[in-house]
């Protein structure tokens, strides 16, 4: 039997409420304890977790060191969102929101704080020359869809990543709603995949670093077990598209940087060299 909900006329914090990520949750913003960071010896230091957010940094950094680029060398800490390091005073310093991914750069002077991860894809590609078309109208169009992804992602994660994987109880309406908005975000994909290679073109770009680990790592079954729930082989050209990418060396790497949870073999929790990767498999370099 269906229980309607009545909301109050004003709402209260419920610490109980909110499943999986409850004891995280809270409405109010600010460190809850004294806790510095760390910081190795590059000037990129990134703060992070291996969730998607914080993959698309990863492997931004990792194709530019795949270009050649030596100064993109950084070294990358865990932090455990669930043990709450995200409310740790020195990562609220970098990121007073409280989410990974966090950038601190100190070849600048002063250093440079980048939260977001869009923001950070941004002032990589910037900061380097590469992985952001020069040219302005592909530019626009590469930033149309990482601003795309922006947007959309949180109907994936927060919407239906959470009521489908994360809730403590499973209600019709929230899973049918966000299944079907994830449904045309991927129709919109495909469709536009159907036409050009990657996001922005014929071009790999941040849109495609900033897509992928949301909605190939979907596809690929990577994301909240629900490739076969949401019928994702009628999306052969975000497939052929999610293939590609995963075949990259740079995202090979990329995805188990900051990764705490799996099979051993596919975890490196802290990156300060690409020597890090060497006793990994061959099929994670």
């Amino acid at each position: 039997m269906t229980t309607s909900y009545t909301p109050p006329k004003v709402w209260e914090w419920d610490q109980d409420s909110g499943g999986k990520f409850a004891n995280i949750n809270r409405p109010v913003s600010g460190a809850t304890h004294e806790k510095p960071l760390p910081r190795g010896q590059h000037a990129l230091q990134l703060y992070s977790l291996a969730t998607p957010n914080g993959v698309k940094v990863t492997v931004m950094l990792e194709e530019l060191l795949e270009r050649g680029i030596e100064q993109a060398e950084y070294d990358a800490y865990v932090i455990d969102i669930m043990e709450g390091d995200q409310f740790g005073s020195g990562f609220v310093d970098v990121n007073p929101n409280s989410k990974i991914p966090a950038l601190m750069d100190f070849s600048t002077a002063p250093p440079t704080r980048v939260f977001e991860s869009g923001s950070i894809l941004v002032y990589l590609a910037e900061k380097f020359g590469h992985l952001l078309p020069a040219d302005h109208a592909k530019r626009t169009e590469c930033m149309n869809w990482l601003f795309w992804q922006m947007g959309s992602a949180p109907m994936l994660g927060g919407g239906f990543g959470h009521f489908y994987a994360y809730a403590p109880e499973k209600f019709e309406y929230p899973i049918n709603r966000f299944a079907m908005e994830v449904k045309r975000q991927l129709d919109v994909l495909d469709k536009r995949l159907a036409e050009h290679l990657f996001l922005a073109g014929d071009e790999y770009s941040v849109a495609d670093i900033a897509v992928w680990p949301w909605y190939g790592a979907l596809v690929l079954g990577y994301l909240y077990e629900a490739a076969e729930f949401l019928d994702v082989t009628s999306y052969g050209h975000v497939l052929r598209w999610a293939k590609n990418i995963a075949e990259r060396p740079a995202v090979k790497r990329g995805k188990i940087v900051n990764k705490t949870w799996g099979e051993p073999e596919k975890q490196l929790h802290e990156r300060h060299s690409a020597s890090d990767f060497d006793s990994r498999t061959e099929d994670k370099r």
